[in-house]
C-alpha cells in the first residue's frame, strides 16, 4: 500500500501566522515528546515513520510550498508537485498519474489519502494500515475511516452506514454521507451509527486512473500537469466520493481531531503563551502566540485567541475563529518567508506619489548558507550588515563583509553573498514601481559560485 499526505492548503483560518508562503501545517505549535515544538506536518510525519510507513509515503504538495516542507522533514521526503493549489480532487488526481506514470506502480496497488492536519494517537495508523484489507475484503471501490463520534459536532462531515458491522474485518457498508449538520441533526445521526468523516480513504490505484480516462484527462504525470489549471476546483468527496457506490467505512474509536482552526488548535497546545507578553490571572482558556518582538499584554478576557505575527494581529473569541477565513482577503504578500537559507521579515514597503517604490526587509542567512548569484533587472539595493560575517561577491568581484559594513547594489548588478557565522541585513530595495522587478538567478550553490565567478 501506498500513502499520499495531502498538504497543498492555505490555512487562512490561522491567520495572521499562516500565509501563502507558509501554511497551517508548518506552524510550530505543538509539542513533541522532548518538548520541542513542532509543525503539524512535523508530527504526523513522525507518526507516519514511526509506524513503519515512511518508505512507501509521498506528500502532495503546492510548488510555492516546496522549500518550507524541505527545510522541516528533510530534503529526502518523496514530494508530487502541484503547480498551483486546486482542492483534493485535482491534487488526488495528479498524485495517481504520479504514482503510476512516474514510480510505475501497478493498477491493483491500494493507496490510502491522508490530510496533513489531523491530531490522533500512534494507533490511528493501525486503522490506516487496515484499509487495504478492508478495501479488498469487502469488494470496494472505496474504504474510508470513520471516527466514532464522542459528542454531536456540526463542524464535521458524518458518514451514514446501512448495516451492522461485519466481522472478522469489521468494516461497515455506506449508506450514504451528511455534511455539517446542525448539532440537533448530528444527535439524530449518532443515533444511526453515523461517523465523523475524518478525510481519510483508500483506492486502488487502477479505480482513479479509471476515473481520469473517463473524463478525458491525461493519465500521464507530466501531461496532466500541464493541464492542472484547467481541472475544476472542487473537493474529492463532491466528485469521487459522493458518485461512488460501494463503499466501506472501518470504524475508529480513538482521539481525533481536526486542527484546522484556532479554537480546536490550541485545545492541543501544552502552552497557554509562545512568544512575549503577559496573559493575566483572571484570563480563563486564553491563548497568545506572538511572534514578533513587541510585547503583548491581556488583561481579563477568558476563550479568546490572540495571535501576532509580521502579517497582522487577531483577536477573537475561539467560538468565532473559523470565520476568520471569510474576512481575511488583505492585498499584501506574506511579510515573513522561511527560506532554507534562513528567512525574510518585511519591515516596511512604501510606495510614492513620484512612482518610486521602496522596500525594506531584515534578512536572516543561517551559517554555512547561501543566497544564489542573482541580479535584479529593475531594483538596486543597499545592504546594512548588522550581525555577523560572511562572504559576498559582486559581478565576480569577492570581499569579506561583516557587521557595520554597508554595500550599495546598482541595478543588473550579479551578486551573492555566503555567511561564515550567522548573518544578518537589512536590504532597503528601491526603484520605479512600474518598471516590473525580475529576478535572474545564474547560480545557486556557493561551489558553482565559487569554481565560475571567485576572483580572488
Amino acid at each position: 500500500m501506498k500513502l499520499v499526505l495531502l498538504s497543498g492548503g492555505s490555512g487562512k483560518r490561522l491567520w495572521p501566522l499562516s500565509n501563502d508562503a507558509r501554511s497551517k501545517q508548518f506552524l510550530k505549535v505543538l509539542e513533541n515528546d522532548n518538548n520541542e515544538l513542532v509543525s503539524m506536518v512535523q508530527r504526523v510525519w513522525g507518526q507516519i515513520t514511526s509506524n513503519g510507513l515512511g518508505e512507501s509515503s509521498f506528500i502532495a504538495t503546492s510548488k510555492s510550498q516546496i522549500e518550507m516542507m524541505q527545510i522541516q522533514i528533510g530534503s529526502d521526503v518523496p514530494l508530487i508537485i502541484e503547480p498551483e493549489r486546486r482542492d483534493t480532487f485535482p491534487a488526488i488526481a495528479l498524485a495517481a498519474t504520479y504514482l503510476y506514470s512516474f514510480k510505475g506502480i501497478g493498477l491493483n496497488e491500494v493507496v490510502a489519502i491522508l490530510p496533513v492536519d489531523p491530531f490522533v494517537e500512534n494507533h490511528f495508523f493501525g486503522a490506516v494500515k487496515q484499509l487495504e484489507e478492508v478495501l479488498l475484503s469487502s469488494d470496494s471501490e472505496l474504504a474510508l475511516i470513520g471516527v466514532k463520534p464522542t459528542y454531536p459536532s456540526s463542524k464535521y462531515g458524518y458518514i451514514i452506514p446501512s448495516e451492522s458491522i461485519i466481522s472478522p474485518s469489521d468494516f461497515q457498508r455506506v449508506s450514504h454521507f451528511r455534511e455539517k449538520p446542525t448539532e440537533e441533526q448530528a444527535e439524530e445521526l449518532i443515533q444511526q451509527n453515523a461517523l465523523w468523516n475524518c478525510g481519510v480513504f483508500a483506492f486502488k490505484l487502477g479505480y482513479m486512473i479509471q476515473i481520469l480516462e473517463e473524463k478525458g484527462l491525461p493519465i500521464q504525470y507530466e501531461e496532466l500537469a500541464k493541464q492542472y489549471h484547467t481541472l475544476p476546483k472542487i473537493s474529492f468527496d463532491y466528485e469521487v466520493v459522493e458518485k461512488t457506490n460501494k463503499i466501506a467505512v472501518l470504524p475508529y474509536e480513538g482521539y481525533w481531531k481536526d486542527l484546522g482552526t484556532w479554537n480546536t488548535l490550541t485545545e492541543e497546545m501544552k502552552n497557554q503563551q509562545i512568544g512575549k507578553g503577559t496573559i493575566s490571572e483572571d484570563c480563563h482558556n486564553t491563548h497568545l502566540i506572538n511572534e514578533i518582538d513587541i510585547p503583548v499584554s491581556i488583561l481579563g478576557l477568558s476563550n479568546v485567541v490572540v495571535a501576532v505575527s509580521p502579517d497582522g494581529i487577531l483577536v477573537t473569541d475561539k467560538s468565532a475563529s473559523p470565520r476568520i477565513k471569510d474576512f481575511i482577503n488583505y492585498d499584501q504578500g506574506p511579510m515573513y518567508e522561511e527560506r532554507q537559507w534562513g528567512w525574510v521579515r518585511i519591515l516596511d514597503d512604501q510606495k510614492y506619489e513620484d512612482g518610486r517604490c521602496v522596500l525594506t526587509k531584515r534578512i536572516g542567512i543561517t551559517e554555512g548558507k547561501n543566497i544564489s548569484y542573482q541580479m535584479h533587472s529593475n531594483r538596486e539595493e543597499v545592504w546594512t550588515f548588522v550581525k555577523g560575517e560572511g562572504e559576498f561577491i559582486q559581478n565576480g568581484n569577492f570581499i569579506k563583509v561583516k557587521a557595520g559594513n554597508v554595500l550599495h547594489i546598482p541595478m543588473r548588478t550579479m551578486h551573492g553573498i555566503r555567511a561564515i557565522t550567522e548573518l544578518e541585513v537589512i536590504v532597503v530595495q528601491s526603484g520605479i514601481q512600474e518598471d516590473v522587478n525580475q529576478v535572474v538567478e545564474l547560480y545557486s550553490t556557493w561551489e558553482e559560485v565559487a569554481q565560475n565567478c571567485l576572483k580572488v
